[in-house]
């Protein structure tokens, strides 16, 4: 989908306040850094409290605002499914829709719409995942580590990786890269 860091790359998180939005967020910018793209970045909506809607846009290479225009997403990735479906404005055609669901699908009006914008949704039970592995905390983990599955370009699998094991303090530093791993082994089985 995306060939260089010439090439802008518009990514919007969603989700609620607590839940790690502006942590993945981070992880992203920073990955994406170490890569060589510049990166841009905003987060918007009730992030001062806990519970309220987050947004967060992160756009990487030559962009002159730091807000992903909407229908200009090439990738959303929601935490929260009613947030989820709150930001679909925010995709662009054939865009790439991550989301956690807790029963693995996304509402079948929704599916209608993705149809329609020609874009690829991929549903898992984040949360589960980091509950079942006792880092109920770490959901957005398993979310990115379920992306990463799938994606390469701009920023794969391993640059993630290595990217949660600098950042993560080091007493979360196991338990975070158990839950990415985790995440990223159910993206493999799921659309092998």
């Amino acid at each position: 989908m995306v060939e260089t860091a010439a090439q802008p790359v518009n990514i919007v998180l969603s989700g609620l306040g607590g839940q790690g939005i502006l942590f993945m967020t981070k992880l992203l910018a920073q990955a994406a850094l170490g890569k060589g793209f510049e990166v841009m970045g905003a987060e918007t909506h009730g992030m001062a409290q806990r519970g309220g809607s987050v947004v967060s846009h992160l756009r990487l290479g030559p962009v002159r605002s730091s807000l992903v225009p909407e229908g200009k997403a090439h990738f959303l990735l929601a935490l929260d499914e009613s947030e989820g479906y709150r930001t679909l404005p925010f995709l662009r055609p054939e865009g790439r829709f991550y989301l956690d669901a807790p029963n693995g699908d996304v509402r079948p009006e929704v599916q209608a719409y993705l149809d329609r914008l020609g874009a690829v949704c991929r549903a898992f039970p984040a949360q589960r995942t980091a509950m079942d592995l006792g880092a109920p905390l770490s959901t957005n983990l398993a979310l990115l580590g379920f992306f990463s599955a799938f994606e390469s370009a701009p920023i794969g699998h391993a640059d993630l990786r290595a990217t949660i094991e600098a950042a993560s303090p080091e007493r979360l530093r196991g338990t975070n890269l158990k839950v990415f791993d985790a995440g990223y082994l159910k993206g493999l089985e799921a659309y092998a």
